[in-house]
């Protein structure tokens, strides 16, 4: 059980603390609720944009990285279509550092044309660099926009074309901080050795004076249900074959989610599971074959990709996959299988919970969910899921209809 201790701010800013004396460090964990998700459809890759223009400075802190490096620490960022984390590692005895600086630009960024630019050009080179320069890159982008056609999920965190990071104004930018990063918009957590009531004292002296904001209300468009199956076949500079497909299924909160994560890893996790043990080691269909959920705040996909051995044609490797794929909605997976892709799970939560840092992002995504304390209760989740529930799902997940497919190939000049 991991403990905790909450406390909300009058400005809203919501705190969970886990007081861990087995470290002398400690980890300050700033989770905004805002991702790609939230984003206007002609102005995307906003929220990642911001996790660079976060780390660019502010009015009284030029440099946000030489105050933590001062003291022994390391700080990083993240983005997802959900979330935008924030995070500085440090000696405990350091603590208050990470306060005044993260306080800091929640507040107010030092927002100019040459901030913006600096940090514009690093986002275009990135999109450059990691989608279209990179073998397989652009993957995310053509699936994303096949399997969505209303819900903002159809583009990636990075954008949807980089015409959008070209094209963003300063008042673009300030607008969506000022309507997004606000302290009532928000969960901080920590987790190392520390005092509770002195967190909360901390939070209080360093972001109790941070005005609430208006934080619209989201109202995302639903994403219709998929009446037909989707397919999609392009030619790239690439050396093999690539096949994608991805099927509609349920948000990280629902019911069903221990039941979808565990149905993914009965099909591709570690060398005993199904898709290696059939597709790569028996049939030699695949070099490499995976199934993963997407664990969306929203209704996300359950995703398979393979890479194709020579001289195998895209008609068969699909086939092979959809056999398999039925065959679990058929047959409920035996005791023993399951049980195994259970302690799996049990084990990566145990020793994923040992790090602190690890502990103040999880608890930060708890609370941002709904229930800090389902941290707590994941592990009993996945054991009671029934070999019903894995089969149930998969009938439900894997249809025709509901599913979309790239056929990504080599152009000539690939081969």
């Amino acid at each position: 059980m991991i403990e905790y201790y909450k406390h909300t701010l009058p400005n809203g800013l919501r705190i969970v603390v886990h007081p861990d004396n087995t470290t002398p460090m400690v980890a300050v964990n700033l989770l905004y609720d805002v991702g790609a998700r939230d984003e206007d459809p002609d102005k995307t890759g906003f929220a990642h944009l911001f996790e660079h223009l976060m780390f660019g400075g502010t009015r009284n802190i030029p440099s946000y990285d030489g105050p933590v490096q001062n003291v022994g620490g390391e700080n990083n960022a993240w983005t997802s279509n959900d979330f935008t984390n924030y995070y500085v590692t440090l000696p405990a005895v350091n603590i208050e550092t990470a306060f005044w600086l993260e306080a800091d630009r929640m507040n107010e960024l030092d927002f100019s044309e040459r901030s913006l630019e600096v940090q514009r050009k690093v986002v275009i080179e990135e999109f450059k660099q990691r989608y279209l320069n990179q073998p397989y890159g652009d993957i995310p982008l053509l699936i994303r926009d096949l399997a969505y056609k209303v819900h903002p999920y159809r583009w990636p965190t990075i954008g949807k074309e980089i015409s959008h990071i070209e094209n963003a104004s300063l008042e673009d930018v300030k607008g969506f901080f000022y309507k997004h990063y606000a302290p009532n918009n928000a969960v901080l957590s920590v987790a190392g050795d520390v005092d509770p009531e002195k967190v909360f004292q901390l939070a209080e002296k360093w972001f109790g004076a941070i005005p609430r904001r208006n934080v619209p209300v989201r109202n995302l468009p639903r994403e219709p249900k998929q009446q037909e199956a989707r397919h999609l076949t392009v030619e790239r500079d690439v050396p093999s074959p690539f096949l994608q497909m991805v099927f509609h299924n349920g948000s990280r909160t629902d019911a069903d989610f221990y039941a979808n994560d565990l149905l993914s890893d009965i099909l591709s996790n570690g060398p005993s599971a199904r898709m290696f043990q059939s597709l790569i080691k028996e049939q030699r269909l695949f070099s490499d074959v995976n199934a993963y959920i997407a664990g969306d705040r929203d209704p996300g996909l359950f995703t398979i990709t393979g890479r194709l051995m020579p001289g195998i044609t895209m008609k068969d490797a699909e086939a092979a996959i959809k056999k398999e794929l039925h065959l679990l909605t058929t047959e409920k997976p035996t005791e023993y299988e399951l049980q195994k892709v259970k302690n799996k799970i049990e084990s990566n939560l145990i020793f994923g919970e040992i790090h602190y840092l690890n502990k103040a992002m999880n608890l930060a995504q708890f609370e941002l969910l709904g229930d800090v304390e389902q941290i707590n209760k994941e592990p009993e989740l996945y054991r009671s899921v029934k070999s019903d529930d894995i089969r149930n799902v998969a009938r439900k997940i894997f249809t025709e209809e509901n599913c979309s497919t790239l056929y990504y190939l080599p152009t000539e000049k690939g081969r």
